[in-house]
């Protein structure tokens, strides 16, 4: 078979054979093989190499079988202790945590009680009747005290084990080393070993994709085994793959000889052997197999990645690898300089790989569910820091150069990265695929992606950012509807959330809305709850409300569901409601209540709530009877980086079709208080480094058709705004005086920011400030004038709730 042959058959997923294999073996030279497996990975993993960061935590160094290349297993009287305390496991877990970590990689020989009266006795004394009951219990305990994540490298296990311990740990591994029996034959390095028996390793493998649990294997070579004995086992690992899709990584690890083993002067594979191993390999598990070899094992690292590979395996920044003590890990310095030497960008992971995340309920057990995802960003990878949305928590390693560096312009990216990136500067619509990979981008492509949205930025915006004094009104948190992620509305299944339950009167609205426009406001924004007691009426009576109290104040206010749920209730068309509205004083609508436009995602977080389409339709009836709206986004709970390219779409769609939306406005999750967040059903929030995508992304995507890109100084915080305004955004949105929602979800900035803080802001980002009024006109200098200086708020009225129907005559009150 002719390489290229080879490679087309790979990529489309036509699985090559144990003699297409051998053909390619035999004909191709090893600089033509590591070309061809690189086509391959590219294929399906283009610029990333991950790794996870771990700490190495040996169990026991007891173990009944005796295989000729190790020294890990010791004897009694050679092991410090039969089995590590939970106080000396916590001791070294709690370093690596400190140090980055979020694994905690298991090792252990296979059942030393079988072999040993010490480890017998030891674990009857300590109340285990085995040892992977102890570990079972060692494993619980460091996923409850530290949140870092086990991994389980137990060896060979019965189903009833391997069910137990996949309730503490979402990943385990098990070297399949050789499908060779011969390899365990008299004076082989399996000898000796009744767990190394090949068929006992494939049905441990075997019953762990029934189990459905993410399982790490791969081959062990140079102890003896040929060519074509690696490859049937990479085929065999292959096979059980296809029936179960479990195995998420295959490693392809050397044998390193050992002093003081039978297999000391062993010759050790060449690094030839394991490169055109590696490519072999990638050609036989095609362009989505995750394919290791463990980077302190070699030299070379960058022709290991040339050769196929897209990971690095668990790294430790605080321990050795126990089972190989000789060969230290790199410093992750070191190994992010050699990933980058061959065109990759390093990225963590965590131990269990991100496509079983992104289908947690079949893969992750329910007790270890949360604690994966409080750890992951929205591609399945591992977050980079500790920075969540709307907290104080500082930004971690992220930065942005200053606007007058240039040099990003000749700084090597991505190619899918820049085609993009100039496709959406030229103006064109990208496509899902297109939008979603700008969302992958990390280091030299995060600060391209980010740079080229400030051009267009300062092409359409120039160096002003605009915000408007405005005066939030949360007119009721009683709310019918279950949203999993709202912290502020009340009701029957709300009960345990901040507050109580409130309904202001229409007396309080006129006097909050007087009180703002003393104090230089242009705009009040109101949106509550869906309250069982309110009807399209009591919308239309609170905009005649305003308006009789403050003629000119502008109002922005009733998100889509709001709409359609005042539209439902007086049978009316929601154009009918709509125009109702704008008769009685509406000047604009939020373009909130959108969540994530892709139902999927809706059916999971506000499983009856509008749907995308009537989301849409809302939207657009605004639009044809002249009122304007905002749109938004809810992200960093439980989608993807497809759904948020999807949304993007959609609201370019909208704006191609309407011209109607006023801007955009990025809202990252607030988990803190959030019931699917403390349920342990979603992600807290978007990383730092997603969440200044967001707003650079949404600029490219939505160029020439929606001017302005706005930031939430609510969710985002002053460190964030200012790395925002390096991203393409132009608005830092309003004062929000009386800002309640994000508070009630868990965030500690607001409630209110003054003209003067925003301007501040505005100044060390090197900008200039520039209020505005809700349709970004200039509003008058009256209005202005007062805004500064303003007196402090009175404090709020909020009612408790009754049930009643409200009337106009509440004016009054």
């Amino acid at each position: 078979m002719r390489l290229s042959d080879a490679v087309q058959r790979s990529i489309s997923g036509q699985p090559l054979t144990l003699a297409d294999l051998e053909d390619v073996a035999a004909a191709a030279d090893t600089f033509g093989l590591m070309a061809a497996a690189r086509t391959v990975r590219d294929h399906g993993f283009s610029g990333q190499v991950t790794y996870s960061p771990k700490v190495f935590v040996p169990l026991t160094e007891l173990c009944r079988d005796v295989c000729h290349y190790c020294t890990f297993a010791k004897t009694p009287r050679r092991a410090k202790a039969p089995f590590m305390s939970l106080e000396a496991v916590l001791d070294v877990v709690n370093r690596g945590k400190a140090a980055g970590c979020k694994e905690v990689l298991f090792t252990l020989g296979e059942r030393p009680e079988d072999r040993y009266a010490d480890a017998r006795e030891w674990l009857s004394k300590a109340g285990y009747p085995s040892t992977i009951a102890y570990l079972k219990a060692i494993a619980g305990e460091v996923l409850a005290r530290t949140g870092l994540l086990p991994h389980i490298n137990a060896g060979t296990m019965t189903a009833e084990e391997m069910r137990e311990l996949r309730t503490v740990a979402p990943s385990m591994g098990l070297m399949l080393e050789t499908v060779s029996d011969r390899l365990s034959e008299k004076g082989m390095p399996h000898f000796g070993s009744p767990d190394k028996l090949p068929a006992q390793r494939l049905e441990t493998i075997r019953i762990a994709g029934e189990l459905r649990i993410p399982t790490t294997s791969g081959i062990l070579i140079g102890i003896g085994e040929t060519g074509r004995e690696r490859l049937e086992s990479i085929l065999a690992l292959r096979e059980l793959n296809d029936e179960f899709g479990h195995i998420q990584e295959v490693i392809i690890q050397n044998f390193r000889a050992k002093p003081g083993t039978r297999m000391a002067d062993d010759p050790e594979p060449s690094k030839e052997t394991l490169l055109r191993t590696i490519a072999l390999a990638r050609l036989a598990l095609g362009p989505n197999f995750s394919i290791q070899a463990p980077p302190n094992l070699s030299q070379g690292l960058v022709e290991i990645v040339d050769a196929g590979i897209n990971d690095w395996g668990g790294v430790s920044p605080v321990t050795p690898d126990h089972v190989n003590p000789e060969a230290p890990w790199p410093v992750l310095q070191q190994l992010a300089a050699e990933t980058k030497a061959a065109s990759k960008t390093l990225v963590q992971r965590l131990t269990v790989y991100p496509r079983y995340i992104q289908n947690a309920a079949e893969w992750i057990d329910a007790g270890v569910r949360s604690a994966v995802l409080r750890l992951t960003d929205a591609a399945g990878l591992a977050r980079e820091s500790d920075w969540k949305a709307g907290s104080s928590i500082g930004p971690g390693e992220i930065s942005l150069p200053k606007a007058t560096d240039t040099a990003w312009k000749s700084r090597p990216v991505a190619g899918t990265i820049r085609r993009a990136v100039e496709r959406a500067a030229a103006g064109h619509r990208l496509d899902t695929a297109q939008v979603a990979v700008l969302f992958e981008a990390r280091d030299a492509d995060f600060e391209f992606v980010c740079r080229s949205a400030d051009e267009l930025r300062r092409e359409v915006n120039g160096d002003t950012v605009s915000y408007v004094v405005t005066r939030n009104i949360n007119y009721t948190n009683v709310c019918t509807y279950g949203c999993k992620f709202c912290a502020f509305s009340k009701g029957k299944t709300h009960e345990a959330l901040r507050g109580a339950p409130y309904d202001i009167s229409l007396g309080e609205i006129a006097r909050r809305v007087v009180e703002a426009w003393d104090r230089g406001a242009t705009e009040v924004c109101l949106q509550g709850g869906i309250n069982p007691e309110y009807t399209g009426q009591t919308y239309i009576d609170i905009c005649e409300t305003i308006k009789s109290a403050c003629p000119s104040m502008h109002i922005h206010a009733f998100s889509p569901l709001e709409i359609r749920q005042g539209a439902r209730t007086l049978g009316l068309p929601i154009r009918e409601l709509l125009s109702r509205l704008k008769q009685a004083g509406l000047g604009s609508l939020p373009g909130t209540a959108a969540e994530i436009l892709a139902d999927e995602v809706r059916a999971v977080i506000c499983p009856d709530k509008l749907t995308t389409a009537e989301w849409v339709e809302v939207i657009e009836s605004a639009h044809s009877v002249g009122l304007r709206t905002t749109s938004t986004i809810m992200y960093g709970h439980v989608e993807t980086y497809q759904h948020w390219a999807q949304h993007l779409l959609v609201l370019r769609d909208i704006q191609e079709r309407t011209k109607g939306i006023s801007e955009f406005v990025p809202l990252p999750f607030v988990a803190q208080e959030a019931p699917i967040f403390l349920k342990g059903g979603s992600r807290p929030g978007p990383t730092l480094r997603e969440a200044i995508l967001m707003h650079a992304v949404a600029r490219l995507t939505l160029h020439t058709l929606i001017p302005n890109i706005q930031t939430s100084w609510v969710k985002m915080g002053p460190v964030g705004v200012q790395m925002c305004l390096n991203a393409g955004v132009n608005d830092l949105g309003g004062t929000l005086m009386n800002e309640s929602i994000t508070r009630a979800a868990g965030a500690v900035h607001g409630q209110e920011a003054s003209p003067e803080l925003l301007e501040e802001w505005i100044r060390e980002a090197g900008r200039t400030p520039r209020q505005r009024t809700t349709l970004y006109g200039l509003p008058p200098q009256d209005r202005q004038a007062a805004s500064f200086g303003a007196a402090e708020l009175l404090p709020i009225v909020n009612a408790p709730y009754r049930r009643r129907a409200r009337t106009m005559a509440e004016a009054a009150e």
